[in-house]
């Protein structure tokens, strides 16, 4: 189902983007994704701002915080933002930022999993999350990139739930996370591909008709290719930054 106005507890359902010039954001991915964006007025929203796709809103925009990296960070439904704070930490997470409100739609929080990748969640107030998601221009999957897979594999089942499958991605290992046996997201171990720099991370996938026309519109317009172009079973994908360095990835869908 591409259109939603419910999330399961447990299932990514929203993906922000923290930039240091939501201006140059803006006009960057209308360009790459075909999105308009819209602001909200309203006192209390701080310049935070909605990413929308033929009307619907697909992703969020707001500043990025003091000289703290750009970056998409994947949301994750949850019940009770409070409940799911004391499980992080019992797990073995660090709270990044305690539950707050966002006006009237809804209640976010962030985290850093015990390896210190950052994810948020999210509690659904007015606004359930994104409204079309699974179709060219939307977010299609979440992905933790980890040194300490073993790690993972207990603590996200301890906060959210999940269930863990091993799948042969292409010859890689790969786990895919499961909310009531459905796929909601995977887990790759970073291997020697990653520069020992690069934090563990999640990463946002984002559906194309196109793969090779979305890279070279990223490059032309400033962002770099971090992975170019490769056959997956699932599809053809891509691993980019945009020009302020916020990752993300693209997939052409397999067809059939």
């Amino acid at each position: 189902m591409s259109e939603r106005t419910a999330y399961r507890p447990g299932v990514p359902c929203w993906v922000g983007l923290s930039s240091h010039d939501i201006t140059a954001s803006v006009r960057f991915y209308r360009d790459v994704l075909g999105w308009d964006a819209a602001f909200d007025a309203r006192p209390g929203a701080a310049g935070e701002g909605r990413f929308t796709l033929n009307g619907r809103v697909v992703a969020g925009v707001g500043h990025a915080a003091g000289d703290l990296p750009a970056g998409w960070h994947t949301h994750i439904a949850v019940e009770d933002a409070w409940k799911t704070a004391e499980r992080v930490a019992a797990a073995g997470g660090h709270v990044v930022r305690e539950p707050y409100a966002v006006m009237d739609e809804g209640h976010a929080a962030g985290f850093q999993d015990p390896a210190g990748a950052f994810f948020m969640i999210w509690q659904p107030g007015r606004r359930a999350g994104a409204e079309l998601v699974n179709e060219p221009g939307t977010f299609t999957w979440n992905e933790l990139a980890t040194r300490d897979t073993a790690t993972a594999r207990s603590f996200y089942p301890a906060v959210f739930g999940w269930g863990a499958e091993e799948d042969d991605m292409g010859g890689m290992e790969y786990t895919v996370w499961q909310v009531e046996g459905e796929p909601v997201g995977g887990m790759m171990a970073m291997g020697p591909q990653f520069p020992s720099d690069v934090p563990p991370h999640w990463l946002t996938y984002f559906a194309v008709t196109d793969c090779e026309a979305t890279v070279a519109s990223v490059e032309r317009l400033g962002g770099t290719v971090f992975v170019p172009p490769m056959d997956l079973p699932v599809g053809r994908f891509a691993v980019m930054a945009d020009p302020q360095d916020a990752a993300f990835a693209v997939i052409q869908p397999s067809e059939g």
